[in-house]
């Protein structure tokens, strides 16, 4: 029989890319119904090891996809939620949680791909209702990821009778590294590991490569999903690298064991297979699955010595911002609610601390245009968002127990504080979003607007640090030139604006450069009026 060369890679590769577009929509819809509990899970459930690997696997199952919980766990690592050690743990964890798709895929629901997917749209165009709409995302992707899975099947089928991937199999048989290496090429192609196990698992079903041949490939993917975390960390801080790092480590070490141990490994997996009369595509998820919680149980006793070795392959002093909190003692809330209340005023000063210096990184970005700078900026809005909950949260268990009328005064200014000094940072990210869109537009600035914009920063900055003196050392006089300085700001805001509108209409600058120096003076006097509520509360106490 004459095989359909076009026929075969167009079934397989529009089937790859449905069952890539069903994990992705699946995990989107489990993402959706999760909401932000996912950064919550990692950050509060990470406080061991253990913890970690419980929390790396319970996000990779509702997000389907380890390279996105290595990605998150990253990005916590950078702003100092997690340690280096924890991250491993999570990292081990989602490992574990990736090889969940396999197992689905060895539930042969094929038959019933395009009543899955019917019911999914269903959910999706005729219901308004969030939680309904995110199970037919997940519903829909579901389905998609098996009718993606039975057209590669379709475009699969003929390579049984091609003598060139006989021979591929033969030689994967005999020379497990070649597998390896296979597995691992074709992952990072397809930069997922669900797919091409998804692969294996139908290949296997098809007897089109022997358990023998399936094995290495099966490692090599493994090592192949990292290239994900690795491409992510690129440019990216020491802790990135190193979190990205630790991920490929742990995978070849895996491999390299595995292979050692690959002929007791494969008597195992038969064994298996025949005595709990597992299906073709079960009986790779159960080597997927075997392998990496066979490897996490064997590495997870070095995970100290791990970090060791990537500090040293990796080296370098890592600077991160550490945004937990530091004061919030809450034991103290319970024995002295008067010594919690001037802990909290002490984790408000962090937070304007955060202000000035996210704000300070902004228009080092602006200036200078290095990414370094906005990536500064945005790691203190993300601690100034964390204290905001952190130190209200505190607040609301002090505000339960009994307090004098002067502790009340001192707990409305912090309370109030703390709300501007949020819009603050929320004013410094809409800066850096402004100098993003400056950047990718290739937008130039005047000299004129450049040294307008500096001046109006530089006393913007002053009024802030003025009002943030006044407030924590109660100081009047501090408090009244806040105000006096922001009258100063609104009139410099309004004269700017008019020097930029004529340098427009002289077509000094362009439209898109109005945009940016308008909404950044604009982004600044709103600072400015921030700074004077926090002054003011000093004003009010004064006068009562």
């Amino acid at each position: 029989m004459e095989i359909n060369y076009q026929e075969m890679l167009f079934q397989f590769l529009g089937g790859l890319g449905i069952f890539l577009f069903g994990i992705k929509y699946m995990g989107d819809g489990l993402q959706s119904a999760a909401g932000d509990r996912l950064k919550d899970i990692l950050d509060r459930f990470t406080t061991n090891p253990f913890m970690g690997v419980l929390a790396g696997l319970l996000v990779t199952v509702l997000i389907q996809s380890s390279s996105g919980t290595t990605a998150l766990t990253v990005g916590l690592v950078s702003a100092g939620f997690m340690t280096l050690r924890q991250a491993i743990g999570v990292i081990m964890g989602a490992n574990i949680g990736t090889t969940v798709t396999a197992f689905i895929i060895g539930i042969d629901v094929g038959a019933y791909a395009l009543p899955i997917i019917a019911l999914g749209a269903f959910c999706i165009f005729f219901f308004k209702k969030k939680g309904i709409t995110s199970f037919g995302q997940v519903a829909f992707g579901f389905g998609a990821l098996f009718f993606g899975l039975e057209l590669m099947s379709g475009g699969m089928k003929p390579l049984r009778s091609l003598e060139a991937f006989h021979d591929l199999t033969v030689s994967m048989a005999s020379n497990p590294i070649l597998g390896v290496l296979v597995g691992t090429i074709f992952t990072v192609i397809v930069q997922s590991s669900s797919a091409t196990i998804g692969i294996l698992q139908e290949l296997f079903s098809q007897d089109a490569i022997s358990l023998n041949a399936a094995l290495p490939v099966l490692f090599g993917d493994n090592i192949g999903t990292t290239i994900t975390a690795v491409l992510a960390s690129l440019g990216a801080s020491i802790a990135a690298r190193r979190a990205a790092f630790v991920h490929v480590l742990f995978n070849l070490i895996g491999t390299v064991i595995f292979l050692i141990l690959l002929i007791p490994f494969t008597y195992l997996i038969t064994y298996l297979q025949d005595t709990l009369s597992l299906n073709p595509a079960m009986t790779i998820a159960f080597a997927h699955g075997t392998f990496n919680i066979s490897n996490t149980i064997i590495q997870f006793p070095f995970i100290f010595a791990l970090a060791w070795l990537v500090t040293k392959l990796i080296p370098g002093e890592d600077k991160y911002i550490d945004t937990k909190p530091q004061h919030l003692n809450p034991t103290l809330i319970e024995h002295s609610p008067s010594i919690a209340l001037g802990q909290a005023k002490e984790e408000l000063k962090r937070m304007g601390e955060f202000t000035v210096n996210g704000l300070g990184e902004a228009f080092q970005y602006l200036n200078l245009g290095e990414k370094k700078h906005a990536e500064n900026a945005l790691q203190y809005e993300t601690g100034i968002n964390n204290l905001d909950k952190k130190i209200t949260s505190y607040l609301l268990e002090i505000s339960a127990k009994p307090l004098s009328v002067k502790e009340r005064d001192e707990f409305s200014n912090i309370a109030d504080s703390i709300r501007d000094m949020e819009r603050i940072g929320d004013h410094m990210e809409n800066i850096v979003e402004l100098v993003d869109f400056k950047i990718n537009k290739k937008v130039n600035l005047s000299n004129d607007a450049t040294n307008e914009l500096k001046e109006m920063y530089e006393f913007t900055l002053v009024t802030l640090e003025t009002a943030y003196s006044a407030f924590f050392e109660n100081d009047v006089e501090k408090a009244k030139e806040v105000l006096s300085r922001e009258n100063e700001i609104d009139k410099m805001e309004r004269v700017l604006r008019k020097k930029h509108i004529m340098r427009l209409n002289e077509r000094q600058c362009s439209g898109d450069a109005g945009i940016v120096f308008v909404d950044i003076i604009s982004n600044l006097e709103r600072i400015a009026d921030h700074s004077v509520n926090i002054a003011e509360t000093i004003l009010t106490v004064e006068s009562n």
